[in-house]
């Protein structure tokens, strides 16, 4: 931690996101957790820590590189020993994450008849069975690579895993030869399951399926022992694009195109492999992937299991989360159409207890009503089966206008957003792509509709992306709206991003990245004003990452002015509550459950006139200065108190919440990793049903 002038603490951001990982871990080892789900767990933690390394590391060795060992910024130490830190805690949560899969994970599967067998484990029948689906499925997609003369190993993709593989002869004098092979988990699935033995479930994963032939694979040698262990390589996942402002939308699409091409090509982060392989053939992949200034990171038998995600069904309800049935929203459901219902009053959901499928009820409805006349929308991250864009292209085709602002750069779903892109444009929307140098992250959908010789507009604004796959397991708000404070300014937020034409001031929204910091930063001055003046006042606020610095030292000055803030964050928290005379009237909770929690919400006090705000944006630096983003009141009296109503019960969370404290960030409320009271998730969708 790094103390400023005034004494106050901040934690390294780095650090406090592993300390987020490590609570995803956390729910792999909970026992109230379903097996399968504790499995995914894993999967998630695994998939988390590939991207860790894709994106923060791979900013740090660049800064590195750059500006040599300088400390990053006032507020984070020097890339050197922010990179040892990161070594240091990795190799403790991978030691951790091994202990569960092996010492606890897989002896609970074993009690339920689930084995996962290994190439030495199986039956000579299993073994002929596996030797046949080898050559029949497997074989074909492999191309083995034998390194021993070459100067350096071709090219290895960023998270694939390779089969390092040492031949060997047992007379001596014969020098042994390696090789390396993918393993192709994007062909073929990682888990082959065999058939039933006495009831049993055994799952051989493919690389001991390729393990078993090797032999086979390499007949063209005369080698008689053959070993192999697997490996993993990330990269550095940023790519360059070109900003000329002058052709930034008409050339775009055919820049990042090339750009991606980068990604696969990115300098090395991390290399990851089974501690068991021999010293020496670990030193000759090194010099052989030239990994200088590389995290290496030892690990089991097994990498990648982020390909647990796809674990093989089993038939057991009890292993999996019961299934919760989505809750009807009555004042949709009551009306014909949308648009009568919204006109009524403002709707709020609650994702995923409530449909997302209300959002293509809405947009199919505006599709074909003969008053509709345009539709609106920016779109950051796309379902990989859309049907939001499914609903845009009707839309074009029964003659509606429709207006697309597209962020081409959401990482890692540039390629869908491409697809998405061309589709949209094939069809005859008007597809932008923002402004050069910011991300547009706002998530709002606009539809103009003429009625009494009147343009009417009708909103619809969100916490999370308009994808329909997500919106199944991120918990998010949502709200529907015709109040013209709100529909006005939005309007002008699209004649800005589509036109560069300003207008203003806003009165209602808060937009980044002009107006939000200095917005919110005013917001908290008033409840500071509040307390010194002896009245009530107070900040709730839930995020996924509090960052920025300003924000921080603002809420430190809250503090000490005696305003009461609560905070529910579920990664990073750069803020440590708690120290005297700087946060001790802050308390952080993180809440980790079956839902990814998604909302940002910020409330505050007001003198007993609550504001309430949802937004898109976290506070964080990239989100107040650097992205398009939007944060909305809620005036709807119903909507507002159901929201504090929900924050009230998650404040409450014994059960999933953790306290944060800035030094051990994954203590569990209540003291217990295994409760067995409910959590704020499932109150929240209980509270849900019984209000409706």
């Amino acid at each position: 931690m790094i103390k400023d002038r005034k004494g106050h603490l901040f934690k390294d951001r780095e650090i406090s996101w592993l300390s987020f990982n490590e609570r995803v871990l956390q729910e792999a080892e909970n026992p109230s957790n379903p097996l399968m789900e504790r499995i995914k767990f894993l999967a998630i933690f695994s998939s988390n820590l590939d991207e860790f390394f894709r994106v923060r590391v791979a900013q740090i060795r660049r800064l590195q590189r750059v500006n040599g060992n300088k400390a990053i910024s006032e507020y984070q130490n020097s890339p050197d020993e922010v990179l040892s830190e990161i070594q240091r805690n990795v190799m403790v949560l991978q030691n951790k994450f091994n202990e569960i899969y092996d010492q606890i994970l897989l002896p609970e599967l074993n009690r339920n008849g689930i084995f996962l067998m290994n190439e030495a484990q199986v039956t000579e029948t299993e073994r002929d069975l596996i030797r046949e689906y080898f050559k029949s499925t497997v074989l074909n997609q492999l191309f083995p690579v034998v390194i021993d003369d070459l100067k350096h190993i071709p090219h290895l993709k960023d998270r694939s895993i390779y089969l390092a593989v040492r031949m060997k002869q047992s007379s001596s004098g014969i020098a042994p030869k390696h090789a390396i092979i993918e393993v192709p988990t994007h062909i073929i699935s990682r888990f082959y399951s065999l058939p039933l033995t006495q009831n049993d479930i055994h799952i051989v994963l493919l690389e001991d399926v390729i393990r078993l032939n090797l032999k086979r694979i390499f007949s063209i040698f005369d080698y008689s022992s053959f070993e192999g262990y697997i490996v993993k390589i990330t990269r550095d996942a940023e790519y360059e694009i070109s900003r000329d402002d002058n052709d930034y939308q008409v050339n775009l699409l055919d820049k990042l195109q090339k750009s991606l091409k980068q990604r696969s090509k990115g300098i090395p982060t991390r290399f990851v492999y089974d501690e068991a392989m021999p010293k020496d053939m670990l030193e000759l992949l090194i010099k052989k992937l030239d990994l200088r200034n590389v995290n290496l990171i030892p690990g089991s038998r097994y990498h990648n299991f982020k390909d647990f995600m796809d674990f093989p069904k089993i038939s057991k309800p009890e292993f999996y989360y019961k299934s919760l049935t989505q809750i009807p929203v009555k004042a949709f459901e009551s009306t014909q159409l949308t648009f009568d219902a919204i006109t009524q009053k403002d709707i709020l959901l609650h994702m995923p207890y409530q449909s997302f499928d209300y959002l293509i009820r809405f947009l199919r409805e505006a599709a074909i009503d003969p008053k509709v006349t345009t539709i609106f929308i920016t779109l950051y991250r796309v379902a990989k089966h859309s049907n939001v864009v499914n609903a845009l292209i009707n839309a074009v085709k029964n003659n509606k206008k429709v207006i697309v602002l597209m962020e081409l750069q959401a990482r890692f779903d540039e390629e869908s957003n491409i697809y998405w892109t061309n589709q949209l444009q094939e069809a005859g929307a008007q597809v932008h792509f923002g402004k050069p140098g910011q991300k547009v992250h706002a998530k709002m959908c606009l539809i103009y509709r003429k009625e009494d010789g009147k343009t009417v507009r009708y909103a619809h604004l969100s916490t999370g992306n308009y994808n329909g796959m997500t919106s199944k397991i991120y918990s998010d708000f949502c709200l529907f709206t015709k109040d013209s404070r709100l529909t006005e300014e939005v309007d002008w937020l699209a004649d800005f991003l589509f036109a560069n034409i300003r207008k203003g001031p806003y009165q209602h929204l808060l937009i980044a990245p002009e107006f939000m910091k200095k917005q919110f930063l005013s917001l908290i001055d008033k409840e500071i004003a509040f307390a010194k003046q002896g009245k009530s006042a107070w900040i709730t606020a839930k995020m996924n990452s509090l960052v920025d610095v300003d924000v921080i030292k603002k809420l430190y000055e809250a503090s000490n002015a005696g305003v009461q803030i609560k905070l529910i964050i579920r990664g990073i928290c750069c803020l440590v509550p708690g120290i005297k005379n700087s946060s001790e009237n802050i308390q952080v909770i993180s809440i980790i459950d079956r839902f990814l929690e998604h909302a940002r919400v910020y409330v505050f006090g007001n003198d007993g006139n609550e504001k309430v705000y949802l937004a898109s944006a976290d506070w964080m630096t990239r989100n107040l200065t650097n992205r398009v983003e939007c944060a909305f009141p809620i005036y709807d009296k119903e909507a507002k108190q159901t929201i504090l109503d929900i924050l009230d019960i998650q404040l409450k969370d014994v059960a999933k919440a953790r306290k944060l404290d800035g030094i051990n960030d994954t203590l569990f409320i209540n003291g217990n990793a295994g409760p067995s009271s409910q959590g704020s998730q499932q109150a929240s969708y209980d509270y849900l049903v019984n209000k409706d």
